[in-house]
Parts: C-alpha cells; sequence; structure tokens
C-alpha cells in the first residue's frame, strides 16, 4: 500500500432546505391558515479517526467531499428530511489544518473523536411560522442557509512510543523486524527504507509499546535533502528517539561525528526535538573490529548521560535488554 501523509482536500457540508409556502385546504374548513413545514438541515462533514488506516491514500484519490442537503419543507407542516452527515474515516495522528492559513483546527489522536470539519446550513422556515394578528396569510417563506465549504490539508504523523532515527544503513529496519512482527524492506544499500514502517513490541505479559521505523537522514535535512526531511514530522509525535549509530568498521565516518550530525539536524529541523529522551544504539557488533568505534562512541556517550547500548540485531546480542529498558521508559514517560 502507497504511504501517503499529506493531501488537500475540499469540504463541502449540506445546504439546508427551503421552508414551505402552503395553505390549509380541507373541505368544509375555508381560510384554513399557512401550514407551510420547515426545511431539513444539511448533513455535516466530519473527520473520525480509525485504528484500522495508516495513511491518507483513499483521500488523495478522492480530494472533493460534499454531504447531503437537506429535503425542502412541505404542506400540512410536514418538515423536511434532514441531510446524512458524512463522516470520513482518518488514520489516527491527523491534523487537519486551513489550507490557506496553515492554523491547525484539530489533532485527531483519540479513536473516540470527531471533528466537524464543515457545518451544515440550518433549514428554512415555512410559512406558518410568519402568521400574525395582522398578516394572516403570509406568502413567504425562508430559503435554508448554505452549508459551510472549506479547502483544508491533512497532515498525517504517525503515533509511536519510540521513533528509530540516524544515517541510512544504520541498522533501523533489521532492529524493527526483529523486536516486532513489521516486516521493512532490508537491503544493502543506502534508503531502502522509503516510508515509516511501525511495528508492535512486546516485552512482557499484556505490555507493549509501538515503535517506528523513520527513513534514513542526511546532513541536510532539514532542508530538504534525502528522503528523511518529508517524514520528520512523525518523529514529533513519539515519547522516545532510539538514535541508531552503525559502530561495524566498514562503516565510513567516525561514529560521534555520525551521531552529532543526526542530532544537528533534529535541532535545526525542530529545537522540542532534542527535549525528547534519547538512547543511543551501536549497530552492527558482530562486524565491530577491533573495537575502537564502539569504545569512543561508548565513552562520548557516557561524558554525555546518554544511555548507551552495543547490539547486534543478526545474533541477538543485546536485543532482550534493549527490549526491556525501552518498555520501562516508556511506562515512566506516560506516567510522567
Amino acid at each position: 500500500m502507497q504511504f501517503i501523509d499529506q493531501v488537500k482536500v475540499y469540504v463541502k457540508a449540506g445546504d439546508g432546505g427551503r421552508g414551505c409556502v402552503s395553505f390549509r385546504r380541507e373541505k368544509y374548513v375555508p381560510k384554513g391558515g399557512p401550514d407551510g413545514g420547515d426545511g431539513g438541515r444539511g448533513g455535516h462533514v466530519i473527520f473520525k479517526p480509525s485504528r484500522e488506516l495508516n495513511t491518507l491514500l483513499d483521500i488523495k484519490y478522492q480530494q472533493q467531499y460534499a454531504a447531503q442537503r437537506g429535503e425542502h419543507g412541505m404542506g400540512k407542516n410536514m418538515h423536511g428530511k434532514n441531510g446524512k452527515d458524512l463522516i470520513i474515516p482518518v488514520p489516527l495522528g491527523t491534523l487537519i489544518k486551513e489550507f490557506e492559513s496553515g492554523e491547525v483546527l484539530c489533532d485527531l489522536t483519540d479513536e473516540g473523536q470527531e471533528f466537524v470539519a464543515a457545518k451544515a446550513g440550518r433549514g428554512g422556515l415555512g410559512n406558518s411560522h410568519f402568521k400574525t394578528a395582522t398578516r394572516q396569510a403570509p406568502k413567504f417563506a425562508q430559503p435554508g442557509e448554505h452549508g459551510e465549504e472549506k479547502t483544508l490539508t491533512l497532515e498525517l504523523k504517525l503515533l509511536a512510543d519510540v521513533g528509530l532515527i540516524g544515517l541510512p544503513n544504520a541498522g533501523k529496519s533489521t532492529l524493527i523486524s526483529v523486536m516486532s512482527a513489521a516486516r521493512p524492506k532490508i537491503a544493502d544499500y543506502p534508503f531502502t527504507t522509503l516510508i515509516p514502517n511501525l511495528g508492535v513490541v512486546k516485552y512482557g505479559d499484556f505490555r507493549s509499546y509501538v515503535i517506528a521505523d523513520i527513513p534514513g537522514l542526511i546532513e541536510g535535512a532539514h532542508r530538504g535533502a534525502g528522503l528523511g526531511f518529508q517524514f520528520l514530522r512523525h518523529v514529533e509525535r513519539t515519547s522516545i528517539l532510539l538514535h541508531l549509530v552503525d559502530i561495524s568498521e566498514m562503516k565510513e565516518g567516525d561514529p560521534v561525528e555520525n551521531f552529532e550530525k543526526i542530532n544537528k539536524e533534529l535541532e535545526l529541523y525542530s529545537p522540542e526535538l532534542m527535549k525528547k529522551p534519547l538512547t543511543v544504539v551501536g549497530t552492527k557488533l558482530d562486524i565491530k573490529g577491533n573495537g575502537e568505534r564502539l569504545d569512543r562512541l561508548a565513552g562520548y556517550c557516557k561524558d554525555r548521560g546518554y544511555d548507551f547500548f552495543p547490539i547486534c540485531a543478526v545474533t541477538g546480542d543485546g536485543i532482550k535488554e534493549l527490549m526491556i529498558y525501552l518498555g520501562t521508559k516508556v511506562e515512566e514517560y506516560k506516567k510522567s
């Protein structure tokens, strides 16, 4: 399935029905008086989040939505039927913004939420409402109100407890495939991961947390370089950042410099990201060589107070300890 996380959409609520101009006509009842009924309310346009969706793909291919209009009033004081509300399901974590101003109208983070994006027009009153002592046969009624119409931007920010970040080929996809049932594409070339992947990690009896694999970041990502920039918004939702650094002897560049490069990109994108709890993971322990790169990164993390875990996703070394540690941290974060 194609991953779509930002779309433009036009919504139009239903117009209200017209009020009716009618007069009572019955045998032996002369001058029965006005009996025009009211028009029905139009339908609202409502966005409702669902856990069953994880992309805005359906909305990308249908970008115009119009709710049903209300029926017109009828004689004998019969009211028109209300228009049916149009409910549009979206993934959890969807932001709804004004297209022109970018103002955030609603953040749909709970499954029970509903957001009325466009309010329906009210139905017009029938002529029976306008009868007075001096105007006993009104020959007019109200038209229905127009429903609201808006152009909106829908932006999806995945909801996850732990976000995996790092340079391309740092081992993020391999780690999430080992820790969860997620099956992302894994290969030995950069930018294998083209879209974020979610996985559920079980670390105890009836305990779990959600982990997100974000496409690899590179220097200049905050300006749009590479693939990671367009997915950095998903990191903003996470409770904990897990920074993966390749410590293998085959990796070019100093591990500490690589770590600092990505941290700098996160800070330039949003300083708030640097306030999140950050844990460092040294990957590919099985090909660490003489261990010089591992020792350098471990010492750097110790000096700066970062929790550090050396692991090998292929052999499973350090994986269980990391899973339990993350589960504990997620629980602590949710209680704080």
